[in-house]
């Protein structure tokens, strides 16, 4: 009796506890933030936190036809169309990856990136933006823009790894997105693949460093500068002069073809060197003491890099 008598009390207490915090005002911050789109940890899946199942190995996706000229791609590429319509043309532009054109493989992740981009389509904004985004710093959320969005400048994304930023260009209808001299930093240890721009019409990225995979209604041209994400387009994608690392592939995807068409092994494998806090690339995952170069595969914290050797 003693011990029900203890129990009865205990949870007496605990009421008036919650009871005191509620009249003072006291609520536990929301700490839910939108899913990931194009994480590098998917595994094909598309429970919410992953890259559109049968698309997320592909760095890039078109209706019909890829070009890259002096530019590099990590990652497959594909096209829905087979050919003669659909096409992947390449002038010095290695393609560390396998490439699609119109086959099953490509067309079950046309359809998954379509069946993403409605998707998206539908979420709901946390804010909308205005201007060219020069010198934000913003915290992870759903943010939109009405039209048009003209980007310059240096836009900051601060979160933890699992944060996510999702921007939705042409909310009304129509709308592309242009960046010209445009860079996006991640900090707080946040993931350049954990953003995503959805665009109602066309992308263009020129001279720019752009984080985040891109969703596009129509045309993406990338001219110069680096892409550190997917670039799936309804319409045709072009590269040129640009770096181009794709979501799944950071590290490179296992076999890929060269400039001539040559399979290979990718040499990076045991070579990851992509610094603390920048995620995972799915390649050797060292812990800072890895005698082959890696540094930070399994995690860390900026200015905290792991293990030393003892």
């Amino acid at each position: 009796m003693k011990t029900h008598r203890y129990f009865r009390f205990a949870a007496s207490v605990a009421a008036l506890a919650l009871a005191a915090a509620c009249n003072n005002g006291t609520t536990s911050p929301s700490t839910s933030t939108p899913p990931a789109l194009f994480s590098r940890q998917a595994k094909g899946d598309d429970g919410g936190n992953g890259s559109s199942g049968a698309a997320a190995g592909f760095a890039i996706l078109a209706n019909a036809a890829v070009t890259c000229t002096n530019g590099t791609i990590t990652g497959d590429v594909g096209t829905f169309q087979a050919t003669p319509t659909g096409s992947v043309t390449r002038t010095s532009c290695p393609i560390t990856g396998t490439v699609h054109v119109g086959d099953e493989v490509a067309k079950q992740a046309y359809n998954a990136f379509l069946a993403k981009y409605d998707a998206v389509a539908t979420a709901a904004c946390d804010a909308v933006l205005t201007g060219t985004l020069a010198g934000r710093n913003l915290a992870p959320g759903v943010y939109c823009f009405d039209a048009a969005a003209t980007l310059t400048g240096v836009l900051t994304l601060t979160g933890p790894s699992n944060a996510s930023w999702t921007f939705k260009i042409g909310t009304l209808g129509t709308g592309a997105l242009t960046g010209t001299n445009f860079s996006v930093v991640m900090a707080g240890g946040a993931q350049a693949c954990n953003v995503s721009w959805w665009v109602s019409q066309a992308a263009t990225l020129t001279d720019s460093d752009l984080k985040g995979s891109i969703l596009a209604g129509a045309a993406i041209t990338l001219t110069r500068g680096t892409f550190n994400g997917n670039a799936w387009s309804k319409a045709d994608v072009t590269v040129t002069g640009t770096a181009v690392t794709g979501c799944a592939s950071s590290g490179g995807n296992g076999d890929g073809d060269d400039d001539k068409g040559h399979k290979h092994k990718d040499k990076d494998k045991d070579k990851c060197n992509q610094g603390v806090g920048n995620g995972a690339e799915g390649c050797d995952p060292g812990n800072s003491n890895h005698r082959h170069g890696s540094n930070d595969e399994n995690g860390g914290t900026p200015g905290n890099p792991g293990r030393r050797d003892h």
